[in-house]
């Protein structure tokens, strides 16, 4: 089967320097109906500079990304803590984020991980890990898009400017979490940006405020009274904070609370990686247990009806 998105082989156009349009997210296009701009580059095209962990073979040059990877100077710097030890699996989050942005059927911005782990007592444990991306300081799939859609938002967050997405897809190609999928029908990239029309009108992201065992913490992480500051520093006090794959290098802005009996290494490799996004399989009772890898995700039908044409 081919892939519908593969790269063009005409180059696309130098991207422009302008900021992207401040409310163009995801809900905006889909109302507004506006067209995506830009095309990808062939592969031959792409730079490597050289980042140990990472897939850096989907890199353009970094003249190209460099000011998409800064912020605005706008003071602020979220984060997130997910408390693993809290969440109890009852998916409130991936349906509140679902409704609060069209997410289509058969894909997900976010979703909670399943892990059968067995306790020193000899008990069986489940785990359940919310997962969405990681907002890494050093993104690679910014580093990868070469459109210019992805860039650092309010507060460092990485969005997606669909103004200008050609749903290239190398930006889920490179994400070290699976963190991003493509629209079935807009053919574009889509994750979590921290719900930026939310943060807008000073309310929590949709997830946050709809989780009832407050497993989600997000906040500014440059304000130390904020919420997510002070958790983050009590638990970093208690040696109980974590980052999964920090061997990337790519300094996610996202910490996970454990325990001692299910720290983040006994169920990362659950966690979709490079090329892969969240998928429905996930919630499979054969993909619990504790030495059962995470499968492929399985295509959209409006993905394999668009291959096969």
């Amino acid at each position: 089967m081919t892939d519908s998105r593969s790269a063009p082989e005409e180059p696309a156009p130098e991207p422009s320097e302008d900021a992207a349009p401040k409310g163009s997210d995801r809900r905006t296009f889909l109302k507004a109906g506006l067209a995506a701009a830009g095309a990808g580059l062939g592969a031959e095209a792409l730079a490597s500079p050289k980042k140990e962990g990472v897939r850096d073979d989907l890199f353009m040059p970094e003249e190209h990304w460099r000011d998409r990877m800064e912020a605005p100077d706008d003071g602020k710097r979220y984060g997130w803590i997910v408390d693993t030890r809290r969440c109890f699996g009852c998916h409130a989050c991936e349906v509140a984020c679902k409704a609060e942005n069209d997410v289509p059927l058969g894909n997900f911005i976010r979703q909670t991980i399943y892990h059968d782990t067995q306790r020193k007592s000899g008990q069986q444990a489940r785990v359940m890990i919310p997962m969405a991306c990681q907002h890494c300081e050093d993104a690679p799939c910014i580093k990868a898009c070469p459109c210019g859609a992805l860039h650092k938002g309010e507060g460092g967050s990485v969005q997606v400017n669909y103004d200008k997405c050609s749903g290239h897809a190398t930006c889920k190609e490179a994400c070290p979490y699976g963190a991003i999928y493509i629209d079935p029908v807009a053919n574009q990239a889509v994750k979590c940006h921290n719900c930026t029309h939310r943060l807008e009108h000073d309310m929590e992201p949709a997830c946050v405020s709809t989780c009832p065992s407050e497993s989600l913490t997000f906040g500014d992480l440059n304000d130390p009274d904020s919420k997510v500051s002070k958790l983050k520093a009590e638990l970093e006090a208690e040696g109980a904070l974590e980052r999964i794959r920090e061997d990337k290098g790519t300094e996610p802005r996202t910490w996970y609370a454990t325990g001692e009996e299910h720290p983040t290494s006994s169920w990362e490799s659950k966690v979709p990686g490079e090329g892969q996004s969240y998928h429905p399989d996930a919630y499979s009772v054969y993909e619990w247990g504790q030495d059962t890898p995470p499968h492929e995700r399985i295509e959209h039908p409006a993905e394999e009806r668009r291959t096969e044409s």
